[in-house]
């Protein structure tokens, strides 16, 4: 199943959902260092693993963060090579004064706002595919 490419179909189709709970960025050596954990995302860096966790998972395994985030996925099929989404939706949060962290998986974008900022970015990811139709 190929993903929409269309970004007029892809913002007012986006269907952006809040996820419960807090997330937050890490950086450890290897994946050793999780004691079983499995990462909600992970990114290999120069200078080490960057993993998203569960803000209680990376507190038990007293893994150091600052950032702490609400997740929002966008419940469309966006295709990888699709062009403007990431943009669009940045600029709109940015517009709102709330910064962003995109992560694309293969068949969802999932955005990291600051964790006080998820129910006003939901609003704002809301009004911009209401205002798509």
């Amino acid at each position: 199943m190929t993903g929409e490419t269309s970004l007029s179909t892809l913002i007012r189709s986006m269907s952006p959902h809040l996820n419960e709970g807090a997330y937050v960025f890490c950086s450890v050596r290897d994946a050793s260092q999780l004691a079983g954990i499995q990462p909600l995302g992970s990114f290999h860096e120069a200078e080490g693993l960057t993993v998203i966790l569960p803000r209680q998972q990376a507190d038990q395994l007293n893994l150091a963060y600052s950032y702490e985030a609400a997740w929002l996925t966008l419940h469309v099929h966006s295709a990888l090579e699709a062009v403007g989404l990431t943009a669009a939706v940045a600029t709109a949060l940015a517009q709102a004064g709330i910064s962003c962290n995109v992560v694309a998986g293969y068949y969802h974008d999932h955005l990291f706002v600051a964790h006080a900022d998820g129910p006003r970015a939901l609003a704002v990811l809301q009004a911009l595919s209401a205002n798509q139709e």
